[in-house]
């Protein structure tokens, strides 16, 4: 069975305990729960009565994908975020330098898709193309781009701010930048084997 990994902070400079501990440990861990109920109804389930239309196996199926994406996305929103952030360096810089032009070009870029986007902003790494990309998602299952590795999440669903800012996206989006930890991000490049 999945575990639900922990928080490894209380609260963020300019995300309250309160905002984090709503995301983490009722929505996030509510996404685990779900995934595992989910893998043990598809067990059971009569893959004979498979239909494009309406079946269990197609229903399941459908949720399973959108449970696990809100797994994967809610743990790396929590896992790129740390106290006091720091400046990006690294890698990961020299793969934004190289694939955006500079860092501000693509921090403007990626705070413009939190505003715009309904409910993610993925910067990803495409293995094909092999270089970085920006990516919009509206919904877990919905806007991920095949054979690309997921480097930073940032969460726009109301549910991420709405307890600390209301309907200030924009407020949230500069607070999430305040605590970016781009050391995982960094850490990532090397699992992956990815070449600056």
């Amino acid at each position: 069975m999945r575990e639900i990994k922990p928080l490894k902070y209380k609260e963020l400079k300019g995300l309250s305990e309160k905002q984090l501990k709503e995301h983490h440990d009722v929505l996030y861990a509510g996404y685990v729960k779900k995934i595992a109920e989910i893998e043990e109804k598809l067990k059971n389930t009569d893959a004979n009565s498979a239909n494009a239309t309406y079946s269990d196996l197609r229903e399941l199926k459908m949720e399973e994908t959108f449970a696990l994406n809100g797994v994967k996305l809610h743990e790396g929103y929590f896992d790129n975020m740390i106290p006091d952030g720091p400046k990006p360096s690294g890698k990961i810089l020299g793969l934004i330098e190289r694939d955006f032009g500079s860092y501000e070009k693509w921090e403007s870029e990626f705070k413009a898709l939190g505003l715009a986007a309904r409910g993610w902003a993925i910067l990803a790494y495409d293995l094909d193309e092999k270089k970085l990309k920006n990516i919009l998602c509206d919904s877990h299952n919905q806007g991920g781009v095949w054979n690309s590795i997921a480097l930073f999440i940032m969460d726009v669903y109301e549910h991420a701010y709405f307890i600390d800012y209301a309907t200030g996206r924009k407020s949230y989006i500069e607070a999430f930048f305040r605590n970016l930890n781009w050391e995982f991000v960094n850490t990532l490049i090397e699992k992956y084997g990815i070449e600056t």
